[in-house]
């Protein structure tokens, strides 16, 4: 046995109906579809979610309360426990060195940071907003917080 004398097995492949092509093959004029209506047209099927014309389930149930996503505004959260640990005293830390150390990952959101741990070493450190902690924290141990635009 060779490839080029491989054939499927007898019976297991069947030929395409081919509709629409004259009268004499059976499969005609109106193509097996019947004579008229809406399944005999070309997209004539429902929605999955079509109810007969009676009101749909999503206008039947009652709608309440309301979402601010479009204005939410998303933040990487830090906090200040992090910078103890992953920074020496006086160095500048800004979004762009938290994505490079891997702290934060999506550089397309605003940096916050937090006031959960302790700090002791005196770090410049720049975000876009600051909590009271995070801010009276990093200022008792000699360092400065200073908000991005």
């Amino acid at each position: 046995m060779k490839l080029n004398n491989m054939r499927p097995a007898k019976g297991s492949r069947h030929k395409s109906k081919r509709l629409g092509c004259g009268r004499a093959s059976g499969h005609g004029a109106s193509c097996t579809k019947g004579m008229k209506g809406q399944r005999s047209r070309s997209g004539g099927t429902k929605s999955p979610w079509f109810e007969g014309g009676q009101i749909p389930l999503l206008r039947r149930i009652p709608k309440r309360g309301f979402t601010n996503s479009d204005f939410r505004v998303d933040y990487n959260c830090v906090n200040v426990s992090q910078l103890e640990n992953r920074f020496n005293s006086g160095e500048e830390i800004n979004p762009e060195i938290l994505v490079k150390k891997g702290i934060i990952n999506r550089k397309d959101l605003l940096l916050k940071i937090l006031g959960d741990g302790e700090i002791k070493k005196n770090l410049k450190v720049k975000a876009h907003k600051f909590s009271k902690s995070a801010t009276k924290k990093i200022t008792e141990a000699g360092g400065t917080a200073e908000e991005l635009r």
